[in-house]
């Protein structure tokens, strides 16, 4: 394991690369975590290992205002993940082991893989969006984020929610995204895995992304939450199947 720091625009992005035994060259797999998270949570971790047992290096990257990325928590917005992963694929790509690229993510870093594999559509071999929250914008635009409702017009300067903080410009930044624009770009391979009995995405939204992109296939992973804790195993499973399937 390699870790170190990513510049993006001055942002230093904590990031660390995992690389199979024995891998000199290969594909690699962007790999970032969600809204709170961080590169150590168990369910990143589990995907890190199924990529790199299935021979895909994985570099993990922790967004502006996470883990040990520069910025606090409460100032980030979806423009400057954005921006990060930007810079993240930029960097990928001048890896000179890597063959194909893949980028994948859990939660907002999931809409994040939608936002960024329609930018980048050239880029990527496939996206794999973990249960993707591109529900975000849709709700800012509604007035209701993190179980607060609010008027849309009028946005608060402030958000409170589990001891935490976060400024009305994420909320100005996602009503201004339209996730559905970057789907409609986007017509590589799409790998989809989201649990079923998920409370803060509901699988409804991984149900509409299969059908709006051109090429996607949904693996429900059936009596499971937000973050896989129930049934960890079946989506790593899931993953290792995809990339299986992906050296045929």
């Amino acid at each position: 394991m390699e870790e170190f720091y990513i510049n993006s625009d001055g942002c230093r992005l904590h990031a660390k690369l995992d690389r199979p035994e024995g891998f000199e060259k290969g594909p690699l797999c962007i790999l970032i975590h969600g809204f709170t998270g961080h590169m150590e949570e168990d369910h990143i971790i589990a995907a890190q290992k199924a990529m790199n047992d299935e021979g895909v290096a994985v570099l993990r990257v922790e967004m502006f205002g996470h883990g040990q990325s520069d910025g606090e928590f409460k100032n980030h917005t979806l423009y400057k993940w954005v921006t990060n992963a930007l810079e993240v694929v930029k960097y990928a790509k001048k890896l000179d082991f890597v063959t194909d690229l893949y980028i994948s993510g859990h939660s907002q870093g999931g809409m994040l893989t939608m936002l960024i594999g329609g930018m980048c559509s050239d880029d990527f071999k496939a996206i794999l969006p973990l249960s993707p929250a591109w529900m975000i914008p849709e709700r800012s635009r509604c007035g209701e984020l993190l179980g607060q409702t609010y008027d849309p017009k009028h946005i608060p300067e402030m958000l409170h929610f589990d001891e935490k903080e976060l400024s009305g410009d994420y909320i100005r930044v996602a009503q201004t995204i339209h996730v559905e624009d970057e789907i409609a770009r986007y017509e590589g391979p799409v790998y989809i895995v989201h649990g079923d009995a998920d409370d803060v995405v509901p699988y409804s939204y991984a149900e509409k992304a299969k059908e709006l992109y051109k090429n996607a296939t949904l693996v429900p992973i059936h009596g499971d939450d937000h973050c896989f804790t129930r049934h960890l195993d079946q989506m790593s499973d899931a993953i290792r199947k995809f990339f299986k399937d992906e050296r045929k």
